[in-house]
């Protein structure tokens, strides 16, 4: 007996709507996401399962900062909220400096000006907030490197800013990494 192609074609079609769709997310906010600068900080060095990376927490992933904005009081546990951020008066500076975070809504804004926009977060637990953008993954051939200039940057507590990350975010408040800024270097992900 002859089995019809359809029963073939129909699985296929499912697994590479499956394997397009999961990163079709983030190639839009790849492509039309507007850049932004976030200020950073290092936690854990190395992930022994997946291979070289740098954890990253950011000022604006600390919930107790974020609770002193307006509307930050709204914010609770598993909750989705927009983080607005303002980009500083001088732009194009190297390293560039970090946008700063001026307001928390339940709701994406609609009506914000060109020098501000939106990020989606979730508040994970009673501490901090998550955004998607808590791991680089290193290139092996510059781990050292940058593993180096971490460690220098912390040392020298006065060039904060010097420890960026440039993310870009789209028109739904998604975000993802673009690059990381060490100092004057500029490491693409």
């Amino acid at each position: 007996k002859k089995i019809p192609i359809t029963y073939f074609i129909i699985p296929f079609l499912i697994q590479l709507l499956l394997i397009l769709g999961i990163p079709s997310k983030n190639f839009y906010t790849y492509k039309t996401g507007q850049n932004i600068i976030i200020q950073t900080r290092p936690v854990d060095p190395y992930d022994f399962l997946r291979g070289y990376s740098q954890t990253l927490s950011y000022e604006i992933s600390n919930l107790r900062n974020l609770q002193t904005l307006p509307g930050g009081k709204t914010l609770n546990k598993g909750g989705t909220f927009y983080l607005t951020l303002q980009a500083p008066e001088s732009l194009g500076k190297k390293p560039p400096l970090p946008w700063t975070p001026i307001a928390i809504n339940q709701n994406k804004p609609s009506d914000l000006p060109a020098n501000q926009i939106a990020l989606k977060g979730i508040v994970s637990n009673y501490r901090t907030v998550k955004y998607g953008l808590e791991t680089y993954y290193m290139p092996e051939n510059q781990r050292n490197q940058i593993n180096q200039e971490i460690r220098d940057l912390r040392r020298e507590r006065d060039r904060r800013q010097a420890f960026v990350v440039e993310i870009k975010v789209d028109s739904f408040g998604n975000s993802i990494p673009d690059s990381l800024w060490l100092g004057d270097n500029n490491y693409r992900f």
